[in-house]
């Protein structure tokens, strides 16, 4: 009887069994999210080319040092002096494409020979010059001290000043300065009995009249009660203004 209410008994708890768990609910797997960081290299734009003055001084530079490196015996940056500067652009010539005529050559001071001759070729000298004073900017940008520059020496300035007289006269060709315009300045001055007189200086290429001619410059004038009294003048030289207790006098120097 045990036997059997056992076995009646089992039978009866796998048929009620335990329910089963809900099987799991798929879930979706969250999106990635990637954050870049862009490095300030990436951000930042390409650095702006050197200008040409810039390039062509860097190339003169090195030039020079390499002038340097194979002089006999070598010398040092800090050993240059104006007279190795000399050297340096009389070794130039050989490269130059400027035809300078000896004192014998029948072109001798001619603007524009007719037919070749066997002159030598030079640099000009305002190719010189504008070399000169590119290492003289490059010679403080690598370190250089003013005062030490052997491209500012006397000795080198000399040099120039009689390659440009030589070359002139050579050639045919002078070098002149340009001449700067001088620009005259109008001064207009008027005071009142009142001592409340104003002044109005402006410049220009010239003037002439007065206000009540209706030329020049108007004068400024203040307030005042009484009557005035006014003059004009064109000058360049220094207005100064006296004052009295009647009309006013203006006296230029």
């Amino acid at each position: 009887m045990d036997t059997a209410s056992g076995s009646e008994g089992g039978g009866r708890g796998e048929e009620r069994g335990e329910p089963e768990p809900p099987s799991p609910v798929p879930v979706a797997a969250a999106p990635t999210i990637t954050t870049t960081t862009a490095t300030p290299a990436e951000t930042s734009s390409p650095p702006a080319a050197p200008s040409r003055y810039e390039s062509q001084k860097r190339r003169d530079w090195n030039t020079f040092l390499q002038y340097l490196r194979n002089h006999k015996p070598p010398l040092t940056l800090a050993r240059c002096s104006g007279a190795h500067v000399i050297e340096f652009l009389k070794y130039l010539d050989q490269f130059g494409k400027t035809k300078v005529h000896v004192p014998g050559c029948p072109y001798f001071g001619h603007p524009n020979p007719p037919a070749p001759c066997a002159c030598p070729l030079k640099q000009a000298w305002g190719s010189l010059d504008a070399l000169i004073g590119r290492l003289r900017a490059a010679y403080e940008e690598n370190g250089g001290r003013p005062e030490s520059n052997p491209f500012g020496a006397k000795a080198v300035r000399i040099y120039l000043r009689e390659v440009r007289e030589g070359q002139a006269k050579a050639r045919g060709i002078p070098y002149e300065k340009k001449k700067r315009k001088r620009s005259t300045v109008t001064v207009s001055a008027v005071s009142s009995s009142s001592g409340s007189g104003a002044i109005s200086i402006a410049s220009g290429s010239g003037g002439g009249g007065d206000g009540n001619n209706g030329g020049g410059e108007t004068p400024a004038c203040g307030g005042g009660a009484g009557g005035s009294s006014a003059s004009t003048l064109t000058s360049t030289a220094n207005v100064s203004t006296t004052s009295t207790t009647g009309n006013a006098t203006t006296v230029g120097e």
